[in-house]
């Protein structure tokens, strides 16, 4: 990290290092963006071009491919990032003069010592653009390019029909809303809705989960919301905060497992669930997500109601737990459903992660379900909206199991939910309903 940095060149360099990789993108975000000293807001605009230029890729390369005299795919990626940033300005960023969008962005190149044939390129193809950037924008909101590769958009169109699968990537392509999980131990919903209008925020009830509250066009960084540091909130998504009530009914007296936990917002949501007297478990194995987690549950009060294990599930069974009365497995895979949320898993996923992705939550569901005792519930979920890591691996492990059972989700789930559960019992929702993709199963044990 030079001098000299700004919110662009942050977000033209994030973008380049992750060409180079193609994994997830966040770690980037947080090590090169979050870690910089640049101001909150100019952080947030660095953060809001890396996920932009991924939601918008295919129309931000259509658009330079007009305007170009040299093929993108003979560019340096450094050329192209900048070029996608610059664009992505122009055609989605309103309150960004196109002076700033252009002289800024062809700064970016300057301080990474490009040479002046190249910052002319760069510069002639943005100004050609910025000339044009009314129609070109207006073109470009019509969601007529789908923004994602043709392999997943084809899978989605066998499963879900041609008009729900355009209708999953154009809400892939918008920024999704932030959705808050109150913490019931220590606000009410109301009264949170209530002290966030009242700090100018338009909040409105969640439709599908009963504690969930939507602040509408937020900009800026979570933290900095009312009732944050106290602990008077979670951000989840709706379709997340769904899962952990398939655990219903809950015994207070018994023992609990979140097998995933993540950075904890089912782990916390199940804490408030429970009460006091229950037990409850939660294991992740990812060093870094593991210290969120605890930091969430420090934040939200909850210390006192979990106990937490660093390591593998694998590790977690050899310590010799007594069996749980009820487990949760939001498993780890390919993230389809969570698009709109994390835009570069369009673009880092590949056709030939399925199988693999298949088999170690197979495992992961084997391993866990040891962990039940007779007559309790274990519910699988993961955020994919694919088959292979959905459907397909609770019906291989049932085929194997014979002693578990799916149940129907619609009995456990609020009666606006109903309409989420398909006609085999499994919860499924989707970015066209409105909430993240998330697939669940309810399974119990009947010896």
């Amino acid at each position: 990290m030079g001098t000299g940095m700004n919110s662009r060149r942050l977000a033209v360099l994030c973008l380049t290092v992750w060409d180079g990789e193609r994994r997830a993108v966040q770690p980037r975000i947080e090590s090169l963006i979050y870690r910089s000293s640049l101001a909150a807001n100019d952080r947030h605009l660095a953060v809001m071009l890396v996920n932009g230029v991924l939601r918008r890729m295919q129309d931000l390369d259509g658009v330079i491919a007009s305007y170009s005299s040299f093929p993108l795919a003979r560019m340096k990626s450094l050329t192209l990032m900048a070029l996608r940033v610059g664009v992505y300005q122009l055609l989605f960023l309103d309150r960004v003069p196109d002076s700033a969008a252009v002289n800024e962005t062809v700064q970016v190149l300057k301080k990474e010592h490009q040479p002046r044939w190249l910052i002319n390129f760069v510069n002639g193809v943005l100004r050609s653009v910025a000339g044009n950037r009314a129609v070109l924008s207006q073109a470009a909101r019509e969601d007529t390019v789908l923004n994602h590769p043709e392999w997943l958009v084809s899978r989605w169109r066998a499963a879900f029909g041609p008009e729900r699968a355009r209708a999953i990537c154009r809400r892939n392509n918008r920024e999704p809303p932030l959705t808050l999980r109150v913490n019931t131990l220590r606000a009410e919903a109301a009264g949170l809705a209530a002290m966030l209008r009242m700090k100018g925020y338009a909040v409105r009830p969640g439709t599908y989960a009963p504690q969930a509250l939507v602040v509408e066009s937020f900009s800026g960084p979570v933290a900095e919301l009312p009732g944050y540091a106290e602990g008077l909130f979670h951000v989840q998504d709706e379709a997340a905060q769904l899962v952990p009530l398939l655990l219903a009914p809950f015994d207070r007296q018994a023992g609990n497992l979140d097998a995933c936990a993540g950075l904890g917002g089912k782990t916390c949501q199940l804490a408030q669930l429970l009460g006091e007297q229950a037990e409850l478990a939660a294991v992740e194995p990812n060093r870094h997500r593991f210290r969120l987690l605890e930091e969430n549950i420090r934040r939200l009060r909850l210390t006192e109601r979990v106990k937490l294990f660093q390591g593998r599930l694998e590790d977690f069974a050899a310590t010799g737990p007594p069996p749980f009365h009820r487990i949760v497995v939001d498993a780890p895979c390919s993230g389809t459903g969570v698009i709109g949320r994390h835009p570069d898993i369009r673009w880092n996923r590949q056709p030939a992660d399925l199988p693999v992705l298949q088999q170690q939550q197979l495992n992961l569901l084997r391993r866990a379900a040891s962990l039940l005792l007779p007559g309790g519930i274990l519910v699988y979920a993961t955020c994919s909206l694919e088959e292979e890591e959905n459907q397909q691996v609770v019906e291989s492990f049932i085929r194997d199991n014979p002693g578990f059972a799916a149940t129907d989700c619609g009995d456990a789930v609020p009666a606006p939910a109903r309409k989420l559960v398909d006609a085999a019992g499994y919860f499924r929702s989707t970015p066209a309903d409105g909430l993240d993709g998330f697939f669940a199963a309810r399974l119990v044990r009947r010896h």
